[in-house]
């Protein structure tokens, strides 16, 4: 699809475009004449006027990417020098180039101040010229005509020089925009592989988890109670089922995880490993983001129990605003925070809530999840 001339996404061409039709207006003027200076030949006004272009466009193209070209005074210099020596010449013809010198001064000179006093010079300077030419040379001229030619030069230069300016202003500002634009879409891509890799590691840990665990007790069984490990063979399958399950909602965005569904859960995986689990859940009046994030938390919990301790008890009590999972068994170097707790205390905090974990004396270890 072809891009239409004027959209951000050309914004170069439309300033290009601007800077030619301003610096075309004087020198066609210039060879054509007006009431009161005579037309010229078109060579010296086209030439000047092609040279300021050429300026003004290295200017433009400058200041669009926020810098000074190399030599700016020395091109600031050479402007105002094509625009006032052939005024001598060209005389009211030529003042629309001083559009030009006032947009390059606020380009190109680096002090604020002296920029728009630079910028303003040409506009005061017109007008005075105006006044003066009016009030001697022709002070019969009516006070309508006289206000017109001043009105008329002021807006004028003015409008030209902010258009101008403007101009490389904007095509800044689009560049910026599209800057930031790709650094959104750059941190929303990361973001999305941050959940995928935290959802990854919640939903899939327990599960594999599980499955080592009955594997290992089908394994032992095998040769003593055929049955009993052909039943944790079919419990096997369907956990490594539910798994492939799970890893499909990641991808659709739409894994969902229940706290009743998880707590019973949790007292079946940590019987089947000889932990004996106390489950205290009251989970009446609990919000459903909270409810939701507790429910992540025990999974999470459970994972780590089974991991990362030789527990032979664990506790897991519930309340509208704390879930505590605590067991025995540590290790004498209990893990630190991984990937699964970080994402834990992200969700937590999704919802003003707080995630702290660590050993409870005799040798316990502690998982809190709290909503203040």
């Amino acid at each position: 699809m072809t891009t239409a001339f004027w959209t951000p996404k050309t914004p170069y061409r439309a300033m290009v475009a601007l800077t030619l039709a301003v610096a075309a207006i004087s020198p066609v003027i210039t060879s054509l004449g007006s009431p009161g200076a005579p037309g010229r030949a078109p060579y010296a006004p086209a030439a000047c006027g092609a040279a300021l272009a050429a300026l003004q466009v290295r200017t433009s193209y400058a200041a669009s990417r926020g810098e000074r070209p190399r030599w700016a005074w020395p091109t600031l210099l050479v402007t105002a020098a094509l625009v006032y020596v052939p005024m001598y010449w060209y005389t009211t013809n030529w003042w629309g180039t001083q559009e030009m010198l006032g947009a390059s001064a606020l380009m190109l000179v680096p002090r604020r101040r002296l920029a728009v006093a630079l910028a303003a010079a040409p506009v005061i300077g017109t007008l005075a010229s105006c006044a003066w030419v009016y009030l001697t040379s022709h002070p019969g001229t009516g006070a309508a005509a006289f206000a017109f030619v001043m009105e008329w030069w002021g807006i004028a230069l003015t409008c030209g020089i902010t258009a101008l300016y403007g101009a490389a202003r904007l095509v800044r500002v689009v560049g910026e925009l599209q800057d930031a634009r790709t650094e959104l879409a750059e941190l929303a891509i990361t973001r999305e592989r941050l959940r995928v890799s935290r959802d990854l590691h919640d939903l899939t840990g327990q599960s594999l988890t599980a499955i080592s665990l009955r594997g290992d007790l089908a394994l032992a069984l095998l040769e003593q109670d055929r049955d009993a490990a052909r039943a944790e063979m079919a419990t096997l399958t369907a956990t490594a089922r539910n798994a492939l399950h799970d890893v499909l909602t990641v991808t659709r965005n739409a894994a969902a995880v229940d706290l009743r569904a998880e707590a019973e859960g949790a007292r079946a995986l940590l019987a089947a490993a000889g932990i004996e689990t106390v489950v205290q859940l009251g989970d009446q009046g609990i919000p459903p983001g909270v409810r939701t994030v507790f429910a992540w938390a025990l999974r999470e919990g459970v994972t780590n129990v089974l991991r990362h301790s030789e527990a032979t008890t664990c506790l897991i009590t519930a309340s509208p605003d704390r879930l505590e999972i605590i067991n025995d068994g540590v290790r004498s170097r209990p893990p630190g925070a991984g990937s699964g707790l970080t994402g834990l205390a992200e969700r937590a905090r999704a919802f003003s809530g707080r995630v702290t974990s660590g050993p409870a004396g005799d040798g316990r270890f502690q998982l809190v999840v709290e909503f203040p």
